[in-house]
């Protein structure tokens, strides 16, 4: 089978990964793509291993040196060296810990009138009418609960009894 991607490095790129890689301060991921770059240059000057040889000697496997070659050859050199960037950013946090205070203390709190206890529904539904949130799904509730090993159901909430103190 023959390459689909190969690898021709100037002088000028050879002796740049070649400095990169005898240089004692290189993350340990750009030092192994440009290891396996300077194995695979197919150019005047290279050793033209194969793909698998590579990989065996780097301890990667064979699909990651085809996806360097490929990003060498389509993005250049520095793209190949570099990580990708990510293409979505991180989700923003919606609900912080300010939000996971007051649901505590909401569920801390005397139940509804008619009720016996908070259900993780009614203390979504609450959220939303006071305005903690604009809106949230009683999952999230429940996860914040169980996070803080709150427990509706059973007999204290977590909240301290209120208790008479004798007089002397």
């Amino acid at each position: 089978m023959s390459p689909r991607y190969r690898v021709t490095l100037t002088e000028q790129e050879r002796n740049g990964l070649e400095a990169l890689t005898k240089r004692g301060k290189t993350h340990a991921r750009k030092f192994i793509h440009a290891r396996a770059l300077l194995l695979c240059d197919a150019g005047a000057g290279g050793p033209a291993w194969t793909v698998a040889d590579t990989a065996e000697a780097l301890g990667v496997s064979s699909r990651a040196i085809e996806h360097l070659k490929k990003r060498f050859v389509e993005d250049g050199l520095e793209a190949a060296l570099e990580r990708k960037p990510r293409e979505k950013p991180p989700r923003e946090v919606t609900f912080d810990g300010a939000f996971e205070a007051r649901l505590i203390a909401l569920a801390c709190s005397d139940a509804p009138k008619g009720r016996l206890r908070w259900t993780v529904r009614l203390l979504a539904d609450r959220v939303v009418e006071l305005n903690f949130a604009s809106s949230v799904s009683h999952m999230t509730v429940q996860r914040v609960l169980k996070k803080t090993n709150l427990s509706l159901i059973c007999a204290s909430t977590g909240r301290s009894p209120r208790k008479e103190t004798r007089r002397l």
